[in-house]
Protein backbone atom coordinates (compact mmCIF):
# COMPACT_ATOMS: atom_id res chain seq x y z
CA UNK A 1 0.00 0.00 0.00
CA UNK A 2 1.47 3.33 -1.34
CA UNK A 3 1.61 6.27 1.16
CA UNK A 4 1.83 4.40 4.77
CA UNK A 5 4.90 3.94 6.81
CA UNK A 6 4.95 1.61 9.29
CA UNK A 7 7.98 -0.46 11.01
CA UNK A 8 8.40 -3.18 9.45
CA UNK A 9 8.32 -5.60 12.36
CA UNK A 10 3.91 -4.84 11.83
CA UNK A 11 2.00 -7.06 9.86
CA UNK A 12 1.65 -6.59 6.42
CA UNK A 13 -2.49 -7.63 6.45
CA UNK A 14 -2.72 -4.57 9.39
CA UNK A 15 -0.97 -1.74 7.48
CA UNK A 16 -3.25 -2.46 4.38
CA UNK A 17 -6.42 -2.58 6.05
CA UNK A 18 -8.22 1.02 5.13
CA UNK A 19 -11.39 1.88 4.97
CA UNK A 20 -12.67 3.05 1.54
CA UNK A 21 -16.28 4.55 0.92
CA UNK A 22 -16.20 3.40 -2.97
CA UNK A 23 -17.51 -0.32 -3.80
CA UNK A 24 -17.98 -2.26 -6.41
CA UNK A 25 -21.77 -3.39 -5.73
CA UNK A 26 -20.50 -7.13 -6.29
CA UNK A 27 -22.23 -9.68 -4.39
CA UNK A 28 -20.50 -11.64 -1.64
CA UNK A 29 -21.08 -15.45 -1.33
CA UNK A 30 -22.37 -16.84 1.93
CA UNK A 31 -19.63 -18.43 2.83
CA UNK A 32 -17.11 -16.04 2.46
CA UNK A 33 -19.18 -13.95 5.09
CA UNK A 34 -19.41 -16.82 7.23
CA UNK A 35 -15.29 -17.59 7.25
CA UNK A 36 -15.99 -13.24 8.26
CA UNK A 37 -18.10 -14.07 11.21
CA UNK A 38 -16.20 -17.15 12.20
CA UNK A 39 -12.81 -15.55 12.43
CA UNK A 40 -14.41 -12.22 14.70
CA UNK A 41 -15.66 -15.14 17.03
CA UNK A 42 -11.91 -16.34 17.80
CA UNK A 43 -11.83 -12.63 19.58
CA UNK A 44 -10.76 -12.61 23.32
CA UNK A 45 -13.36 -11.78 25.67
CA UNK A 46 -13.92 -11.29 29.28
CA UNK A 47 -14.52 -14.94 30.89
CA UNK A 48 -14.62 -15.78 27.53
CA UNK A 49 -18.01 -14.89 26.97
CA UNK A 50 -18.31 -13.67 23.83
CA UNK A 51 -20.85 -10.70 24.60
CA UNK A 52 -21.28 -9.68 20.29
CA UNK A 53 -23.96 -10.41 18.17
CA UNK A 54 -23.89 -9.72 14.10
CA UNK A 55 -26.98 -8.61 12.69
CA UNK A 56 -26.18 -8.69 8.94
CA UNK A 57 -27.69 -8.62 5.52
CA UNK A 58 -26.08 -9.13 2.19
CA UNK A 59 -26.98 -7.33 -0.83
CA UNK A 60 -30.43 -7.64 -2.68
CA UNK A 61 -31.42 -10.26 0.14
CA UNK A 62 -35.09 -9.86 2.43
CA UNK A 63 -33.24 -7.74 5.12
CA UNK A 64 -30.78 -5.22 2.70
CA UNK A 65 -33.20 -2.24 2.82
CA UNK A 66 -33.75 -2.52 6.47
CA UNK A 67 -30.37 -2.49 7.50
CA UNK A 68 -29.48 0.06 4.72
CA UNK A 69 -32.39 2.40 6.06
CA UNK A 70 -30.68 2.56 9.81
CA UNK A 71 -27.86 4.32 8.26
CA UNK A 72 -27.75 8.38 7.96
CA UNK A 73 -27.99 9.63 4.59
CA UNK A 74 -24.87 10.51 4.32
CA UNK A 75 -23.28 6.93 5.02
CA UNK A 76 -26.31 5.31 3.17
CA UNK A 77 -24.79 7.17 0.05
CA UNK A 78 -22.20 4.97 -0.18
CA UNK A 79 -23.16 1.97 1.91
CA UNK A 80 -25.74 0.78 -0.67
CA UNK A 81 -22.49 -0.36 -3.27
CA UNK A 82 -20.90 -2.59 -0.38
CA UNK A 83 -22.00 -6.39 -0.74
CA UNK A 84 -22.97 -6.72 3.05
CA UNK A 85 -23.94 -4.66 5.86
CA UNK A 86 -23.48 -5.79 9.54
CA UNK A 87 -24.69 -4.27 12.86
CA UNK A 88 -22.59 -4.61 15.32
CA UNK A 89 -24.59 -5.62 18.97
CA UNK A 90 -23.14 -6.18 22.75
CA UNK A 91 -24.53 -7.76 25.77
CA UNK A 92 -24.35 -5.43 28.37
CA UNK A 93 -24.79 -8.13 31.17
CA UNK A 94 -22.68 -11.75 31.87
CA UNK A 95 -25.06 -14.05 31.97
CA UNK A 96 -24.89 -17.71 33.81
CA UNK A 97 -27.19 -20.07 35.89
CA UNK A 98 -26.50 -17.99 38.94
CA UNK A 99 -27.62 -14.86 37.17
CA UNK A 100 -26.67 -12.07 35.30
CA UNK A 101 -23.50 -9.46 36.01
CA UNK A 102 -22.81 -6.37 34.48
CA UNK A 103 -20.00 -6.80 31.74
CA UNK A 104 -18.03 -3.93 31.95
CA UNK A 105 -16.26 -4.83 28.72
CA UNK A 106 -19.04 -5.46 26.40
CA UNK A 107 -18.47 -2.83 24.31
CA UNK A 108 -14.45 -2.94 24.06
CA UNK A 109 -14.58 -6.73 23.50
CA UNK A 110 -17.63 -6.15 20.65
CA UNK A 111 -14.73 -3.71 19.36
CA UNK A 112 -12.08 -6.67 19.66
CA UNK A 113 -14.27 -8.79 17.02
CA UNK A 114 -14.97 -6.18 14.90
CA UNK A 115 -10.98 -6.09 14.05
CA UNK A 116 -10.85 -9.46 13.87
CA UNK A 117 -13.79 -9.42 11.15
CA UNK A 118 -12.07 -6.53 9.58
CA UNK A 119 -8.64 -8.40 8.99
CA UNK A 120 -9.98 -11.64 8.03
CA UNK A 121 -11.98 -9.55 4.85
CA UNK A 122 -8.77 -7.80 4.23
CA UNK A 123 -7.32 -11.08 4.02
CA UNK A 124 -9.83 -12.46 1.80
CA UNK A 125 -9.51 -9.69 -0.72
CA UNK A 126 -12.57 -7.47 0.77
CA UNK A 127 -12.36 -4.19 2.06
CA UNK A 128 -14.55 -2.68 4.84
CA UNK A 129 -15.79 0.24 6.64
CA UNK A 130 -16.85 0.63 9.88
CA UNK A 131 -19.32 3.59 11.14
CA UNK A 132 -21.61 5.47 13.80
CA UNK A 133 -23.17 7.42 11.44
CA UNK A 134 -26.77 4.75 12.52
CA UNK A 135 -29.89 6.28 13.15
CA UNK A 136 -29.06 5.31 17.04
CA UNK A 137 -32.96 5.47 18.89
CA UNK A 138 -34.39 4.41 15.98
CA UNK A 139 -32.18 1.59 14.83
CA UNK A 140 -32.57 -0.27 17.63
CA UNK A 141 -36.16 -0.96 17.67
CA UNK A 142 -36.36 -1.58 13.94
CA UNK A 143 -33.58 -4.46 14.24
CA UNK A 144 -35.45 -5.37 17.52
CA UNK A 145 -32.70 -4.99 20.12
CA UNK A 146 -33.50 -5.43 23.37
CA UNK A 147 -33.08 -3.06 26.11
CA UNK A 148 -30.31 -5.12 28.06
CA UNK A 149 -28.00 -5.05 24.93
CA UNK A 150 -25.79 -1.89 22.84
CA UNK A 151 -25.91 -1.23 19.51
CA UNK A 152 -22.05 -0.37 19.12
CA UNK A 153 -21.61 0.73 15.48
CA UNK A 154 -22.06 -0.66 11.56
CA UNK A 155 -19.81 -1.81 9.23
CA UNK A 156 -19.86 -2.78 5.58
CA UNK A 157 -18.09 -5.43 3.38
CA UNK A 158 -17.08 -5.21 -0.39
CA UNK A 159 -14.60 -5.50 -3.24
CA UNK A 160 -13.62 -2.01 -3.88
CA UNK A 161 -14.76 0.12 -6.19
CA UNK A 162 -13.67 3.04 -8.51
CA UNK A 163 -13.47 6.06 -6.38
CA UNK A 164 -15.03 7.97 -9.63
CA UNK A 165 -17.87 6.51 -8.73
CA UNK A 166 -18.50 8.54 -5.08
CA UNK A 167 -19.59 12.16 -5.12
CA UNK A 168 -16.89 14.87 -6.06
CA UNK A 169 -16.30 15.65 -2.46
CA UNK A 170 -15.92 12.19 -1.30
CA UNK A 171 -13.03 11.24 -3.68
CA UNK A 172 -10.82 13.72 -2.18
CA UNK A 173 -10.96 12.16 0.47
CA UNK A 174 -10.72 8.30 -0.87
CA UNK A 175 -7.12 8.37 0.31
CA UNK A 176 -5.25 5.71 2.84
CA UNK A 177 -3.91 7.76 5.98
CA UNK A 178 -1.30 7.35 8.34
CA UNK A 179 -1.64 7.06 12.33
CA UNK A 180 -0.32 8.57 15.22
CA UNK A 181 3.22 8.21 16.04
CA UNK A 182 3.51 5.49 18.87
CA UNK A 183 4.87 8.42 21.61
CA UNK A 184 1.35 9.77 20.85
CA UNK A 185 -0.65 7.24 21.80
CA UNK A 186 1.67 5.54 24.34
CA UNK A 187 2.57 6.54 27.57
CA UNK A 188 4.63 4.83 30.28
CA UNK A 189 2.92 5.14 33.66
CA UNK A 190 0.38 7.37 34.87
CA UNK A 191 -1.94 9.72 31.99
CA UNK A 192 -0.40 12.98 32.75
Amino acid sequence: MTGRIANPKIEKLIVDRWSPRAFDGSEMPQEDLDAIFEAAGWAPSAYNVQPWTFLYARKGDANWELLLDQLIDFNKGWAKEASAIVYIVSDKYMRSEKGNSDNHSHSFDAGAAWVLAALQAQALGYRTHGMTGLKFGEAEAALGIPADHRLEAAFVIGKQGDKSSLPEFLQEREVVSNRKPVAEIAKAGKFA
